[in-house]
């Protein structure tokens, strides 16, 4: 889901539901730079984004 620019003339930034980045156990990779990062949901339903 995109979010649509407010009007002056800049990009939309992406939006994306994390539960559906990640598995069921609420875990996804992310690569950025050759680097792997680990998304994880936690029990209380908090973001962890570690290397």
């Amino acid at each position: 889901m995109m979010t649509a620019p407010e009007n002056r003339g800049e990009t939309a930034i992406p939006e994306h539901a994390a539960k559906h980045l990640t598995n069921e156990q609420g875990l996804a990779r992310i690569v950025h730079e050759g680097q792997v990062y680990t998304l994880r949901i936690t029990r209380m339903n908090k973001l962890i984004l570690t290397k």
